[in-house]
């Protein structure tokens, strides 16, 4: 079974910010699809929703987590549940990206964590980074379409912790539509298949 988490922090006062948008994106697509309520899972510290993707034969079951640890902490609600290689194999983390333009997404395997917390808490706490990824771009762009991101680490905290607009929050929701087609695409044909589809 397929492991996908969604990366954030835990909190009324984080919901629709930037940076939970792994988080966002996993409740979308588990609100439009046959998913289980979200339930707490005290061990772990996550919330856990299982159900489909994609059609039967090939589409399967698939297990949604949202760390209830902190960003940083996050890969200690993720260690616990990949025991194997076949388990890690099966393991797609979403989370946000400030070097992609909002409204694009990128998947990528075996790759560091590019600065990202949570991805260097699951990296640590794995001891591997032979996982697939698939990142959210949140970065706005200018008229001509080049990035327009905030210079020096208190104005990228600020906006990572701003809160999406309604106009940003309506491509979000288009993006968790193409999230679950990706998702699919890497349960029934692999991840290279999905990269090919999805990178452009």
């Amino acid at each position: 079974m397929f492991t996908i988490v969604g990366l954030g922090n835990p909190g009324d006062e984080y919901e629709n910010t930037r940076h939970n948008t792994g988080r966002e994106i996993l409740r979308m697509i588990a609100k439009k699809g046959d998913f289980s309520e979200w339930k707490e899972e005290g061990k772990l510290k996550a919330l856990i929703s299982s159900g489909k993707i994609g059609s039967p034969p090939a589409g399967g079951k698939v297990q949604f987590i949202l760390p209830n640890n902190f960003m940083n902490n996050s890969g200690k609600s993720v260690a616990p549940l990949i025991k194997s290689k076949k388990d890690l194999a099966q393991l797609v983390v979403i989370y946000d990206d400030l070097d992609l333009p909002l409204g694009r997404l990128k998947i990528s395997f075996n790759r560091s964590a590019g600065g990202h917390r949570g991805m260097e808490s699951i990296i640590k706490n794995l001891k591997s980074e032979e996982f697939l990824r698939i990142r959210v771009g949140i970065a706005s762009e200018t008229p001509s379409g080049k990035l327009k991101k905030p210079k020096g680490e208190k104005a990228v905290v600020t906006y990572l912790m701003s809160v999406f607009k309604e106009k940003e929050m309506v491509e979000l929701k288009k993006l968790s539509k193409k999230v679950a087609e990706a998702l699919e695409v890497i349960m029934t044909e692999g991840n290279q298949k999905a990269m090919t589809l999805f990178n452009n």
